[in-house]
């Protein structure tokens, strides 16, 4: 092959190569745009001023919250309302659904697969610093004691949204945290547990009456096989 030869084909070897980079950006690009995430960062604009006195003196660690756990804008594809609450167990997230195909992304503790509750539920009252009392079954497994106040102490952290089922307590919550570091991890009584910075900013997003949809074990969603709320919580 003579030189001339030789550099042709060069140049055809060096234009497929550029145009292999530029085909797999292309591919890239739209892969990333099927799964476009950014991160809410955390503010103080949502806490009180006994909101920022209280966690200022939280009797635990600050914890750094792994990147896929922490406040999230995502695309969501599934049906369920503006303003309803959907958890997905099985990938320890939090949806709380957003217009024009959007939902804030909050990661959580969620309860052992034993104690979880799962189902259709609402937002039957919300609480700021609520106080905790055991229940029969948590004094048998664990050693607390029978009331807590209200406080960063408590486990029930800073804020409490209550799950009802018709008129009824499911005596399941959404709530703050005492340990922060369990976020992302199934060791909760059956409660969903958000960090108090999360807690507080869904709280103040959320309305009473709100549909909130908990996903079964093994039942989480995905993009291949989309579900939605069917029934309605009657009030």
């Amino acid at each position: 092959m003579d030189s001339g030869a030789k550099k042709a084909t060069g140049k055809e070897d060096e234009m497929r190569a550029k145009a292999l980079i530029v085909a797999l950006f292309g591919v890239g690009m739209l892969l990333g745009g099927c799964m476009q995430s950014t991160i809410e960062p955390a503010s103080e604009a949502s806490m009180t001023p006994r909101d920022k006195k209280l966690l200022a003196a939280a009797p635990y660690e600050k914890a750094t919250i792994a990147e896929p756990y922490r406040r999230h804008i995502v695309d969501y594809h599934r049906k369920e309302l503006p303003g309803t609450i959907v958890i997905d167990s099985d990938a320890r997230y939090l949806y709380l659904v957003q217009d024009g195909g959007k939902a804030i992304r909050y990661g959580v503790t969620v309860g052992e697969e034993a104690l979880a509750f799962t189902g259709i539920a609402k937002v039957g009252r919300k609480t700021e610093w609520p106080t905790w009392t055991p229940t029969a079954d948590i004094k048998k497994r664990m050693d607390v004691p029978n009331f807590v106040g209200g406080g960063p102490q408590n486990p029930m952290g800073a804020r409490a949204l209550y799950l009802y089922a018709g008129n009824k307590d499911t005596m399941y919550r959404i709530h703050g945290t005492n340990q922060p570091e369990y976020i992302g991890q199934a060791i909760s009584s059956g409660c969903i547990r958000l960090t108090n910075e999360d807690v507080i900013d869904l709280y103040n997003r959320v309305k009473e009456g709100a549909v909130v949809v908990v996903l079964a074990p093994n039942q989480g969603d995905s993009p291949f096989n989309p579900r939605m709320a069917s029934v309605a919580p009657r009030s």
